[in-house]
């Protein structure tokens, strides 16, 4: 059985590619995610073995990200984060979408004020006597 390589392939499975380009930390993430429909090529809901083509359109849900990729090169194997890197090129409109996101998420953010240290004994003590209702 011969293995796909980065430029002599005319396609590769769409949960190896998105593994070999970083984008999900396994392949199993991947898969999951394929199957979760979190991803979609060209606009359609696809499994996980569905081949993925030079210049076709990924969407991709991540976390709270929507990523919205074009395809440049195929890879099944994962290799270092700069040949990764060369794989996809992100569309202008996705990379604003994720800015503003990322700020509107920043500002839910201002103003909380996180616990400085891990209460004491005393303090401890006095937390558990009064959730318990004692004095």
């Amino acid at each position: 059985m011969a293995r796909a390589t980065e430029q002599n392939s005319e396609q590769v499975r769409v949960d190896s590619w998105l593994w070999a380009a970083r984008i999900f930390k396994s392949r199993n993430r991947a898969k999951t995610a394929v199957t979760g429909g979190k991803v979609h090529v060209n606009g359609n809901r696809v499994k996980p073995s569905r081949p993925v083509r030079v210049g076709e359109t990924l969407e991709v849900t991540r976390d709270q990200d929507m990523l919205e990729l074009v395809v440049k090169s195929l890879a099944s194997r994962r290799g270092p984060a700069s040949v990764a890197a060369l794989l996809y090129e992100e569309t202008e409109v996705s990379i604003e979408r994720r800015k503003l996101a990322a700020e509107q998420r920043a500002r839910t953010r201002d103003g909380f004020i996180g616990v400085a240290k891990k209460p004491d004994r005393n303090t401890r003590r006095k937390l558990r006597n009064l959730k318990s209702g004692r004095r």
